[in-house]
């Protein structure tokens, strides 16, 4: 069954957990979708994790909706949202609006996502205004990591606590039908899940939110190195896919792959008549 704004309310209502992983093309997204995985997040990730940049500032739209075109056509049952990149949304509630159309009419998502909080909700509005869903995203936000100084925790004293709920309150009055909450303090993020009616989907926020959204290239440990505190790998896919490109090497050096098997045959008297013209023609 495919999953919509209101099947994901009620998962809220009837304290049933939302999952959540990114997805970035159809093979990946088929898979995620055919596990049973009830939301995927096209995120401005992509710039890391498929484009190579530093952090997620400098993913165009362009680039959003071709990764988010390819995504909703290998997904038929996951909700899917899109996100809006840096400098989508931010300059004028005109441009959030036509930039959040784009990602529904030409990249094919559910819904869009967008950072921040009392600062984003004339632009939450007017989207939702344009029967757009939106999901909105609080905490450590990516797209301002050199307003915070790094990629911190964020919420951990009072003052920035209370600031987070109240931007949670005030994104849910604008519309937004759910909220991404990063890094943020499990109990600070178990009241906030308490306070709203629209689902929370925590990434470093603990499990008292309503739903979890990982990045699947870090659950499937596909980097090696550093990995953020909140990352749990669920398997060891990036080893895997190196020992298969090795072996693959090898026998391709070793002349061993294509065996017979696999090959496709051909008549030898076919191969004959064509040695023979050959040799007339060398004549």
């Amino acid at each position: 069954m495919k999953n919509t704004v209101l099947t994901l309310q009620k998962q809220k209502e009837e304290g049933n957990k939302i999952t959540m992983l990114t997805a970035y093309d159809y093979t990946t997204a088929r898979l995620v979708n055919d596990a049973g995985i009830e939301m995927i997040l096209v995120g401005d990730s992509l710039g890391m994790t498929m484009l190579g940049y530093e952090d997620t500032l400098p993913v165009t739209m362009d680039d959003m909706v071709h990764h988010t075109r390819a995504v909703t056509k290998g997904a038929p049952d996951s909700f899917v949202v899109a996100d809006m990149p840096f400098m989508s949304y931010q300059t004028s509630v005109y441009d959030a609006v036509v930039n959040a159309g784009r990602l529904i009419k030409e990249g094919g998502a559910q819904a869009v996502k967008l950072e921040g909080g009392a600062a984003v909700c004339e632009q939450i509005r007017a989207i939702v205004d344009a029967s757009i869903p939106v999901c909105a995203h609080l905490g450590m936000t990516p797209q301002s990591v050199n307003a915070f100084g790094g990629f911190k925790v964020q919420g951990k004293k009072e003052a920035s606590a209370e600031k987070l709920l109240e931007d949670a309150l005030k994104v849910q009055e604008a519309g937004a039908f759910a909220v991404v909450l990063e890094c943020v303090p499990a109990k600070l993020a178990q009241v906030i899940t308490r306070e709203l009616r629209i689902p929370t989907i925590g990434i470093g926020a603990g499990a008292g939110c309503d739903g979890q959204v990982l990045v699947y290239m870090d659950m499937l440990d596909m980097y090696g190195g550093h990995q953020a505190k909140f990352v749990k790998h669920f398997a060891k896919i990036g080893e895997e896919m190196k020992n298969a490109f090795r072996d693959y090497a090898k026998e391709v050096k070793e002349g061993t792959f294509p065996a017979p098997e696999h090959t496709y045959k051909i008549d030898d008297d076919v191969i004959q008549a064509l040695e023979e013209k050959i040799a007339q023609e060398k004549q």
